[in-house]
């Protein structure tokens, strides 16, 4: 990054920790603006959201979609605004007491949590910005992993962001939640296999975001039937557990009010390699598909997940 980026890198990233000290609520207030500045003045995607959504629900009617559509653009507003005002939770005693998530089920979680590893199958479901953050918050109490268990050795598997800038704004403000416990760490897609097979049976936790359309690099595809669509999906993440015998867990983040969100874990396979990969991903993207239809303004519809070669 040369010395110009750096600056304003710098400059961004100081806007930003000085927007996030402020409260939940001052954010939630523009949320609404934002949300009908990106749909009705910019027209950020829309025409992407509107065939998403009717090619998914063919059964509702022109107007459910569009209270379907109002309704995910506020969510994607109130995205934006937890997102900001996460990157200044740096003390997690600032998540606790705003109990921004809750968790349910953890015995699945803590169950899992042992050699060789665990995949956490992820989605845009819900605040996908909040995972590292909240983790933190709740083990600070005692209610995530037991004391001995590093969350270092918890791992987000993400592709890098096109603009330098916003990789790296993007990358501190995650990071922001740093806590004696230690932090989550972000390893892009092209390492996640080299880091894997370096650290087999070390217990890591990889957290792989599994619905976005495979990269044009994919080598590894198969397809599912997803919101009545043929679905092009990316087999990575099921056959590296399958290779190393990893746990695999479908990881649920569902917005239930204004300002709170329930954390699930449900259980796909103890052990991979005794599970096909494709029965893998089915299974995850029927529990996907189920959490869609339960609260469909909860998922990310900007997204060109229909692409086609």
């Amino acid at each position: 990054m040369n010395v110009f980026k750096k600056a304003v890198t710098g400059l961004l990233k100081g806007l930003l920790r000085a927007l996030s000290s402020l409260p939940l609520g001052f954010h939630y207030a523009w949320a609404g603006f934002s949300a009908w500045v990106l749909k009705d003045l910019l027209h950020y995607r829309r025409d992407v959201v509107v065939t998403n959504l009717s090619r998914s629900f063919p059964d509702r009617n022109y107007h459910e979609i569009r209270l379907l559509t109002r309704q995910f653009y506020r969510h994607f507003g109130e995205i934006l605004a937890e997102a900001i005002w996460f990157g200044g939770c740096r003390n997690p005693e600032r998540l606790y007491k705003r109990n921004l998530v809750s968790f349910t089920d953890m015995d699945v979680l803590t169950g899992a949590v042992n050699a060789p590893g665990v995949i956490l199958l992820a989605s845009h479901f819900g605040n996908w910005e909040l995972i590292g953050g909240c983790v933190a918050a709740d083990r600070s109490r005692g209610h995530f992993y037991d004391p001995e268990f590093d969350l270092n050795k918890v791992i987000v598997v993400h592709k890098p962001l096109s603009s330098e800038i916003w990789e790296e704004i993007m990358r501190a403000n995650r990071c922001a939640t740093a806590t004696r416990y230690g932090s989550m760490n972000y390893v892009g897609t092209t390492e996640i296999l080299r880091h894997a097979l370096a650290h087999r049976n070390s217990g890591y936790v990889y957290v792989f975001p599994a619905d976005q359309c495979p990269y044009r690099n994919s080598v590894a595809e198969g397809t599912v039937d997803f919101l009545n669509q043929k679905t092009r999906t990316m087999l990575g993440p099921a056959n590296l557990a399958h290779k190393l015998g990893f746990s695999v867990l479908y990881m649920s983040l569902d917005r239930t009010a204004r300002g709170h969100y329930d954390w699930t874990f449900t259980e796909i396979c103890r052990d991979a390699s005794e599970m096909a990969p494709q029965a893998i991903i089915e299974e995850y993207y029927r529990l996907l598909e189920a959490d869609i239809n339960r609260n469909p303004a909860n998922y990310l519809w900007t997204h060109k997940r229909w692409k086609h070669k």
